[in-house]
């Protein structure tokens, strides 16, 4: 018997503070800058792993707002579902898995972050909900 497609289910918070700037990671593993995301754990719920996958990466709390986005990465299976939340606490700091750890405004973010992860954020700073395909690098269907 053949093994079915596997995908896994990631989540991303799309950080916003009141002057309208984006919290954004490099990540140790490849240097690529990001929003704060991860896997999904089993058993937490989609803003329970936001929560958790913020504050780990960048020493935050976050409140989170709505959902702004589904995204697959064509290449790996990943499925990610992104929020945006707003900032209520926590201490901005570098972790193991964030080297640095910055706000962005959303001209720095189009210049610093690849083109499949600067859209969610920019999605993130709109009204509604896209979902887009990419290959990691580049959005593939940008029919939104």
């Amino acid at each position: 018997m053949s093994e079915g497609p596997t995908h896994s289910v990631a989540v991303g918070g799309v950080v916003v503070d009141d002057a309208g700037r984006v919290l954004v990671v490099q990540r140790r593993d490849n240097g690529r800058w990001e929003a704060p995301g991860g896997v999904l754990e089993l058993g937490e719920t989609f803003e329970q792993g936001v929560r958790r996958e913020v504050e780990e990466e960048t020493g935050v709390d976050v409140q989170v707002q709505r959902l702004t986005g589904v995204y697959k990465n064509m290449k790996r299976g990943v499925v990610a579902l992104v929020f945006r939340c707003r900032p209520i606490g926590g201490t901005l700091r570098e972790t193991e898995e964030s080297q640095q750890v910055e706000w962005l405004t959303a001209a720095e973010v189009r210049k610093r972050l690849m083109p499949a992860f600067a859209v969610r954020i920019e999605d993130a700073l709109h009204d509604g909900v896209s979902v887009r395909t990419h290959d990691g690098i580049n959005v593939i269907d940008a029919s939104n």
